[in-house]
Parts: C-alpha cells; structure tokens; sequence
C-alpha cells in the first residue's frame, strides 16, 4: 500500500508563502528608511555641506553610517582577502573588494527574493545603494593618487587605491568624475526606488 504524506498540501502552502512581516511594522520600517535616506542626503559625508551646526539627528546619522561603512569595509577587504589565499591576477585582486562589498548585500537581496520575502529584499537593495555610493566616493578621488592616506582609510593605515590602479588600467582615469557621478546617480535611484517600493507596499490593500 502506498503511503500518501500529503507533501503536495505541504509544498502548496510554501509557494503562498511570503512576506511574514505585518502591515504595522512595515510602515514603522519604511518610515526608518525614509528617515535614513534624507539624513543620508543632508548629512553624508560623500557629498559637500557647508555651514551645518551639530544636531541630534546628525549624531544618530552618524552612528547608523560608521556602523554600516564599517561592516560593508571588512566585506570590502574580506573580497581581497579571497585573492591573498587564492593566485588572482592582480585586476581581479584590486577589483574584488568592491565587486564583494556590493554583491554582499545585493546577494543578500536575491536570497530574499528567491523567498519570495519582498520587504527584507528592499531593505537590502537600499544598503547595495548605500555601498555603490561608497563607491562613487572612492572612484572620485582617483585622481588624487595611487595611494590612500591613513586620514580616509578605513583601516586607518595607508594603502594602495583600488580605482586609481582600476581606471589607469581601463584608460578610464582622466574621467574619474564621469564614472563616480554615474555610479551615484545609480545608487540614488537604487536607494529611492528601494524605500518607495516599502512605502508603496506598506500602505498598499493588499495582504
């Protein structure tokens, strides 16, 4: 006699399967990030501001960004530490701290959507955006020279700069302006569509 465990009702319920998160905390949440994302514009440090006094919502921005481009950093130095243990070319070496620590959270994203768990995914594309702009910064100053100062390292030591090496040996290192202003102009549409798409599902009807 064949024994019937009624997989099939099982695997029916897992493909309904979806966001677990209530309409109450996604609204709290894409308020969060709404919040970051206009403190990000009035307060990053990647962009110039004049004449601001310290406030506390300068304080708190400041907090959630150290912590945040600390971590994205040791993924950053983590993709270069890949090709200290394995024989990289020396391109693929330079390039894979960056390639890391903006496919961390992009992988991050793809994992949720594969789960069909659409809000978490959201959450990590906006922090993709926030890497990409990272990496606009760094692009931008290319042209200061092949080596990075301690003052803007994140390990707070000097070292090489990826993208003066990258773009010299694209040919692309007389437009390190160009390449960094396309590369932000992404990440702001990623970080935009990111939080809309939140506030777009939090206050949507449906279930």
């Amino acid at each position: 006699m064949q024994k019937n465990n009624f997989t099939h009702l099982y695997k029916k319920q897992q493909e309904k399967r979806s966001d677990t998160v209530s309409k109450n905390t996604e609204i709290i949440v894409s308020f969060i990030f709404l919040f970051l994302l206009v403190l990000f514009i009035q307060y990053s440090p990647f962009e110039q501001h004049h004449g601001q006094k310290d406030t506390w919502s300068q304080g708190v921005f400041h907090l959630y960004f150290f912590i945040i481009n600390q971590t994205l950093g040791m993924v950053h130095e983590a993709g270069h530490g890949v090709c200290y243990i394995l024989p990289c070319p020396k391109f693929i070496m330079v390039i894979n701290g960056t390639l890391f620590q903006i496919a961390f959270p992009l992988g991050i994203a793809y994992y949720y959507k594969r789960k069909k768990q659409y809000f978490p995914m959201l959450i990590s594309l906006f922090f993709t955006g926030f890497s990409m702009q990272y990496t606009a910064w760094y692009i931008s100053t290319s042209h200061e020279g092949a080596f990075v100062p301690a003052a803007k390292s994140f390990l707070g030591v000097d070292g090489y700069h990826d993208f003066n090496y990258i773009l010299d040996v694209l040919g692309l290192l007389p437009y390190d302006s160009l390449v960094s202003s396309l590369v932000k102009v992404c990440a702001y549409l990623l970080m935009f569509y990111a939080v809309g798409k939140m506030l777009i599902r939090a206050f949507s009807h449906k279930a």
